[in-house]
């Protein structure tokens, strides 16, 4: 898993059917990157509705949210219009799992990612990474600690 100073590896994936996002384009905003495993799951769902609710602490700080899973962008779109979630879900669909297997977060076993937060800085420098218990919701306070210190 990287660690605080690695370069944070780019990607672009779906955000929706028919937009990507790429990381390179959002330099100069904190971001924040949430691994999880799976749309639906308990865990997953009051995961990804915690930060839902955060969204305002994270802009205090400059921050982006986004959500990664290995879920298909149209599971994303359903699922986070079930929870009227307002930040991405990004889908490491195809090839399944390249970004996060560039995080050092794939779980090759469960074919998934496993749960973890990265909190990324402007000029795209990791200065903060969690691995989390995969049936454990990390929460926010450690987010919101790595952003106070940027």
């Amino acid at each position: 898993m990287l660690q605080k100073n690695d370069v944070a590896p780019d990607f672009t994936l779906f955000a929706t059917p028919n937009q990507k996002i790429t990381l390179s384009e959002i330099k100069g905003k904190n971001v924040i990157l949430a691994f999880y495993p799976a749309d639906w799951s308990p865990v997953c769902s009051d995961q990804m509705a915690l930060y839902n609710e955060m969204l305002k602490y994270f802009k205090k700080y400059d921050a982006e949210i986004f959500g990664i899973s290995v879920d298909s962008k149209w599971c994303h779109m359903a699922f986070s219009q079930s929870r009227n979630l307002h930040f991405p879900l990004l889908a490491d669909f195809e090839p399944k799992g390249e970004t996060s297997n560039k995080y050092g977060v794939y779980n090759k076993e469960e074919g998934e990612c496993n749960r973890a937060l990265f909190v990324i800085d402007k000029e795209g420098i990791i200065q903060w990474s969690y691995l989390s218990p995969m049936a454990v919701n990390p929460g926010a306070d450690g987010i919101l600690e790595a952003l106070e210190k940027l």
